[in-house]
C-alpha cells in the first residue's frame, strides 16, 4: 500500500482544513516546496497536492506554488482542485504533473473524465468525496444525490488510474478513516482505491493495508502533527 503525504494549498500556504471548512484552516507552513522536499527526503513514493482555493473557484488558483513543487521534487505528484477542462488537464501534465485528480467534473461532466483517461493513460484519477455515502462537489460545498459506489462503477471501463475516496466528516478530524466504507468501495470496483480523510495513526495505516484491497492512503495533518512519522510508516508499509 502506498502512503501519499498530502500538501493542501490555500493562498500559497500549506494548510489543513477541518471537515473541508475553508475558515477552519490550520497553517502548517508558507513554503510548500520545502515541505514536498522534506516528504521526498523521508522516502515517499508520491506527493498528493490539493489546490483548495481552486476547488471552490473551479480553476487553478495555487498554480504558482504547485509549479515550484514540480520543479523541485523528483517523486511523482498528483493534484486535485479546480481541474475541470481538457486544457487545464493538458497544461498540468505538460508541466510535469504525474496525475490529475478530477472530482467535481466526474459528477457534472463524466464524458470529460473518459476523454482524459483515453488521452492520458495512467494519468487521470477520480476524486470521490462523500458525506453519508453521497458524493459532494465544488470543494465539498455542494451535496448531490449520487451514491459513491454508483459513481465509481460508472468509470469501471474508462481506464482511470485510481479512485481517491474521502470521507468528508473524517477529514482533518484525526478520528481515523472510514475503513468499512473504503474497503466496501474497493471491493465493489476493479479500479485501485486510495483512502483519504482521517488517517491519523500507524494503526489506521495498518488497518487499511490489512484489508488487502486498498491500494493507498493519503495523510496530511497526522504527518504535520507528528502523530505519524513518515519514514517509519513508509518502512512499515513496505513489509
Amino acid at each position: 500500500m502506498i502512503l501519499y503525504p498530502a500538501i493542501d494549498l490555500k493562498d500559497g500556504q500549506c494548510v489543513r482544513l477541518l471537515r473541508g471548512e475553508m475558515d477552519a484552516a490550520t497553517v502548517f507552513g508558507d513554503d510548500p516546496a520545502a515541505q514536498a522536499l522534506a516528504f521526498e527526503d523521508a522516502g515517499c513514493e508520491w506527493v498528493h497536492l490539493v489546490d483548495l482555493n481552486g476547488a471552490f473557484a473551479g480553476q487553478p488558483v495555487n498554480g504558482a506554488a504547485v509549479e515550484v513543487i514540480l520543479k523541485r521534487v523528483k517523486v511523482p505528484c498528483q493534484l486535485g482542485g479546480g481541474i475541470r477542462d481538457m486544457a487545464t488537464i493538458e497544461g498540468w501534465l505538460d508541466k510535469g504533473l504525474a496525475r490529475v485528480i478530477l472530482g467535481t467534473v466526474a459528477v457534472e461532466n463524466p464524458a470529460l473524465v473518459r476523454e482524459a483517461a483515453r488521452a492520458f493513460p495512467g494519468k487521470v484519477a477520480v476524486g470521490i468525496d462523500a458525506r453519508n455515502g453521497r458524493v459532494a462537489t465544488k470543494g465539498w460545498a455542494n451535496e448531490t444525490d449520487v451514491m459513491v459506489t454508483d459513481l465509481a462503477r460508472s468509470f469501471e471501463d474508462a481506464g482511470v488510474a485510481a479512485i481517491i475516496y474521502t470521507d468528508i466528516d473524517r477529514d482533518g478530524a484525526m478520528q481515523g478513516p472510514n475503513i468499512k466504507a473504503t474497503e466496501a468501495l474497493a471491493r465493489a470496483v476493479s479500479i485501485p482505491v486510495i483512502a483519504s480523510g482521517g488517517v491519523s495513526s500507524m494503526a489506521d495505516l495498518t488497518a487499511l493495508r490489512d484489508t488487502n484491497v486498498i491500494a493507498g492512503a493519503i495523510s496530511g495533518r497526522a504527518l504535520y502533527d507528528g502523530a505519524i512519522d513518515l519514514s517509519t510508516a513508509l518502512k512499515a508499509l513496505k513489509h
